[in-house]
């Protein structure tokens, strides 16, 4: 560029000279008419001819110099143009100057300038689309602050975790969008220390309860400025649940476990200490650990069949069954407590139609919920089985007429070992698993099991299952 500047300066000088030279020569020539003893008319006609000379020289210098403003400095002021197109963030703009080879080559250099400005440009736009695609997927909430504590990213998780958008986030402090106290403490230490730090939250939302595992870290650049911090918060509500339901689980086993076999051992005790001379208290004994080593032996039957449920291990086979038949042996199955507390079983099923089930574990699931309708009815009460097919599914229901459940207690209804009533439970034997395993059953159908109660009136179970 020093070079192609240097040229237009010894150019511009040569011409000049050139005109300075010439004319200085046409003076020279005609200085002598311009004495006193000439004629004026001569010298008028001198003066006319010497105006039109300078007019010539003027106009000639005129082109030239139009010239040498085409050939050298039009192309810069185009190249400048460009040059502030492409600082003003327009990459699109290029140079078309192509009428010399000081132009051509300006032309090629600003263009490839151009060209890798732009590809940047669209790499850079890339790399941001990625990345905010990257942090909206996200499973976890996220949110970064700037040095000053201001909000500066929120992803899509953190707006639908606690209702909230990034418009009514960005730019404000963590202090003023509305996290929990404890979180709070945690970012301002994080800022104070610039440490990571990680720890546990418990976040109350309109929704319920959210448990969430939170971690903090500062942002660190490339040259090793502090540019803020970063927190992520995960879910892990799902995971302290299923700990919970964990925890009770063994609990409800241990308590379960133990009352038969703390009734075995002490009545066993009790025989060995000299009850078994007398007849008729050994009888009632021995009737007694009989009828514990049953609810004992029931009880794991049930946990056997619940874990092989879960693990998924247990096989469903297909065939075409009449639920009819379902129904009438699931009835024979409880007739007899059905009898000894007075009780009917009334069956509407005006169209029973066949479907593509395990009959075996139909029965099941019939004579757990039949047993339940049974064990939670007053003496005399009806227990109403009725069957209708709608649309492709069919539709089992067993309603009772006894105390009811709580709205409460309905969305635990089918939690293992979960009792409505424990005391009128553990009297009738049961384990406290049957829903739990009525649940599982259905839907290894590709069914769906629902319950309605009402306290003092009653409680219906509704199996919905797919007739193919």
């Amino acid at each position: 560029m020093k070079n192609y500047y240097s040229r237009l300066l010894a150019a511009s000088a040569v011409i000049l000279s050139i005109l300075l030279i010439v004319l200085g020569i046409i003076l020279g020539q005609f200085f002598h008419l311009f004495a006193k003893d000439i004629d004026p008319v001569i010298q008028q006609t001198y003066w006319v001819y010497l105006l039109f000379t300078f007019a010539l020289v003027f106009t000639v210098m005129m082109f030239v110099m139009a010239k040498l403003l085409q050939q050298y400095v039009q192309p810069i002021d185009h190249f400048t143009d460009v040059a502030h197109q492409l600082a003003q963030g327009d990459y699109l703009a290029r140079a078309h100057r192509e009428d010399g080879q000081m132009n051509q080559r300006l032309t090629a250099a600003i263009n490839h300038i151009a060209r890798n400005l732009q590809d940047n440009s669209t790499l850079r736009v890339m790399e941001q689309e990625r990345l905010k695609t990257l942090i909206s997927s996200i499973g976890s909430s996220l949110l970064m602050f700037g040095r000053q504590g201001a909000v500066n990213l929120v992803n899509r998780v953190y707006e639908e975790t606690f209702h909230k958008n990034s418009e009514e986030l960005i730019g404000r402090t963590y202090k003023d969008i509305g996290l929990p106290a404890d979180i709070e403490k945690e970012i301002e230490a994080i800022f104070l220390t610039e440490e990571k730090r990680s720890f546990q939250s418990k976040v109350y939302l309109d929704d319920g309860i959210c448990h969430l595992e939170v971690y903090g870290a500062p942002v660190i650049g490339e040259n090793g400025n502090w540019l803020g911090i970063v927190i992520i918060m995960h879910d892990i509500t799902k995971l302290i649940r299923l700990e919970q339901v964990r925890k009770d689980f063994v609990a409800n086993v241990s308590h379960e476990l133990k009352t038969p076999v703390t009734s075995i051992k002490g009545f066993s005790e009790m025989l060995l200490d000299g009850a078994v001379n007398d007849a008729a208290v050994k009888r009632e004994f021995l009737e007694i650990i009989y009828k514990e080593s049953n609810r004992l032996q029931l009880l794991i039957e049930d946990l056997l069949h619940l874990s092989s449920m879960e693990r998924g291990s247990f096989e469903i086979t297909r065939r075409s069954v009449n639920l009819m038949d379902v129904i009438e042996q699931s009835i024979q199955i409880v007739q007899t407590k059905v009898q000894e507390k007075d009780m009917k079983i009334i069956v509407e099923a005006p169209e029973c139609p066949s479907i593509e089930a395990d009959h075996d574990r139909l029965v099941q699931v019939m004579v757990n919920l039949l047993n339940n309708a049974v064990s939670y009815s007053q003496d005399g009460t009806i227990i109403t089985i009725s069957v209708q097919e709608v649309s492709g599914s069919v539709t089992i229901a067993v309603a009772d007429q006894g105390i009811g459940i709580m709205s409460s207690e309905l969305p635990r209804l089918f939690e293992r070992f979960y009792r409505v009533d424990r005391a009128r439970s553990r009297e009738s034997g049961g384990t406290g698993l049957g829903l739990a395993i009525v649940k599982h059953i259905i839907e290894a159908h590709q069914g769906t099991v629902t319950v309605d109660s009402e306290v003092g009136i009653g409680t219906t179970f509704s199996l919905q299952l797919p007739i193919k």
